[in-house]
């Protein structure tokens, strides 16, 4: 049987090293997103934070509005409940 570990270090040595890349002078523009990528993420939270309070508005409209059909409804019953002034004897 062939030494293995001979055969893995001729293979390790023979084989060619990985280039590295040559350092290039980036510009400060091509790796952070600017002016205009501050300006469009920050358009972006502000609508969102406008829609988020829109729908807290609406949600406490409709909250509101259930309610209020609750209490109406609550009074209509205890109304049909309720003896009439025309049944009252009159003393």
């Amino acid at each position: 049987m062939p030494d293995l570990s001979a055969l893995t270090t001729t293979v390790v040595v023979s084989a060619d090293p990985t280039p590295s890349p040559s350092p290039t002078g980036v510009s400060d523009d091509a790796v952070t997103p600017g002016v205009v990528g501050f300006a469009v993420t920050a358009a972006i939270v502000v609508i969102v934070v406008l829609l988020i309070l829109d729908m807290i508005r609406r949600m406490r409209r409709v909250r509101y509005r259930e309610e209020a059909r609750e209490q109406i409804a609550a009074e209509l019953e205890q109304q049909a409940k309720a003896p009439s002034g025309d049944d009252i004897p009159n003393d």
